[in-house]
């Protein structure tokens, strides 16, 4: 028997290009500003040095220089909701588990993550399930090509790993003891643990750095301290109008800051979730037929919530959307009448803003990440392809490379992750 070991290379922060490159020809669209029909995007050490027409972009003399006339480039896509890297959260023997880091389960060398490269997406905040109250903490991860999960990481400027915290209402943390019967009661527990968290952080501050009056550690309480003080986003699994309200009551109740995920009955509260001022992360492709909650499940949310004023992105939950058709969900919500420019917006800077990354990624301007994806085509036909994914300089995905066309098409091998042992059944003969 033989054994073939494939090698997957570290993060992309070790090889980021010196020289700088330069992309013409393509049409760009930097989000943050007009589409730009005959552009240049130039890079260097992993960050874009200038983005603009070409009849007034310097290109350093010592860039190297592709041609990508007839191509369309455009941010990296980030994905506000994934669960890429089979990461496993919160077990079942209690519903709130703020202590549980997912960042202990995530697989980097999943084949989920070229997948998700293979659809443009360059960034993705990665959760735990829906099935309790509270699941864990969520990562904020760079789809880099990496070895181990520190390679993925994304630090803020604290030096503190990048994540949130994932919640849940409804019909899916409603079980058996020591999970909530009810709605009603899944609100009282989750009152209950801020509560014991507000007492925490008092005690905390009362000592004033006196170890003899501190609180005996507790990693649950710390985490509900960081969502307590803002350190945290809560990133909300909501379906129903009424569960929609209760998250919010409850981000109002406690001041924590919330961002609502799917959020199937948006057209029916719309208004009121301008009102409390929540982001939206929505997804338009789901199974009505797989739970009665997402009945309501519509095209025309984005345009509902671009209507009311709502800062609207979209989510893949993969896989219930595979993360290769993200860009499926703006197209659909255009269709249903959301704006295109808005629909754009959604899958970048909408959903870098809910990850607080907005000064990193989400559009290509000077002194950004130099994450972006080529396109063959407009972003938002059917007939589109991603035909290369860069991140921070580095290309993580080329559909011109056999491996990576597997990823992206799909076929026999393209679940194998890199890196894993396989047995050659060729040589097996």
């Amino acid at each position: 028997m033989h054994w073939k070991l494939s090698v997957f290379l570290a993060g992309a922060s070790l090889f980021a290009q010196t020289a700088p490159i330069a992309f013409s020809g393509a049409r760009i669209i930097p989000i943050a500003g007009p589409e730009i029909p005959d552009g240049v995007l130039v890079v260097q050490n992993g960050k874009i040095l200038a983005v603009g027409p070409a009849a007034s972009t310097r290109i350093p003399p010592d860039a190297q220089r592709q041609d990508l006339r007839g191509k369309i480039v455009m941010p990296g896509l980030v994905d506000s909701h994934s669960h890429i890297g089979g990461p496993e959260g919160a077990d079942s023997s209690a519903p709130i588990q703020p202590d549980v880091r997912i960042l202990d389960s995530v697989n980097p060398r999943s084949s989920s993550i070229q997948k998700a490269q293979a659809g443009g997406i360059t960034t993705a905040n990665v959760m735990p399930g829906s099935g309790h109250l509270l699941s864990g903490q969520t990562l904020y991860l760079k789809l880099r090509d990496g070895n181990t999960i520190d390679d993925l990481l994304i630090h803020t400027a604290d030096g503190r790993i990048a994540g949130g915290m994932k919640m849940a209402n409804g019909t899916n943390s409603i079980r058996a003891s020591p999970f909530p019967g009810t709605r009603g009661k899944s609100a009282a527990l989750v009152r209950e643990q801020f509560i014991k968290a507000q007492e925490y952080r008092d005690k905390i501050q009362k000592a004033a750095g006196d170890a003899s009056k501190l609180p005996p550690r507790d990693l649950k309480m710390e985490g509900l301290v960081e969502v307590l003080d803002g350190k945290r986003t809560v990133q909300f699994h909501t379906h129903r109008a009424d569960d929609i309200l209760t998250a919010l009551r409850l981000a109002k109740e406690f001041n924590f800051r919330i961002v609502l995920h799917h959020v199937s009955d948006a057209t029916l509260v719309a208004n009121e979730i301008a009102k409390a001022g929540a982001p939206v992360s929505l997804i338009v492709i789901d199974s009505p037929g797989g739970k009665l909650e997402a009945l309501n499940v519509s095209f025309g949310s984005g345009a509902a919530l671009e209507k009311a004023g709502v800062l609207t992105g979209f989510h893949t939950d993969d896989g219930i959307t595979d993360s290769r058709l993200l860009l499926r969900s703006p197209a659909l919500a255009v269709r249903a009448g959301m704006s295109r420019e808005k629909a754009l917006y959604a899958v970048t800077m909408a959903n870098a803003r809910m990850l607080d990354l907005d000064s990193r990624v989400g559009s290509l301007e000077p002194g950004k990440d130099a994450d972006f994806v080529v396109l063959s085509g407009d972003p938002l036909s059917v007939y589109t392809h991603v035909l290369q994914t860069w991140i921070e300089g580095k290309k993580v995905f080329d559909r011109s490379d056999p491996k990576d066309h597997l990823y992206a098409v799909g076929g026999v091998g393209a679940s194998h992750d890199p890196g894993e042992l396989h047995v050659d059944e060729e040589e097996e003969r």
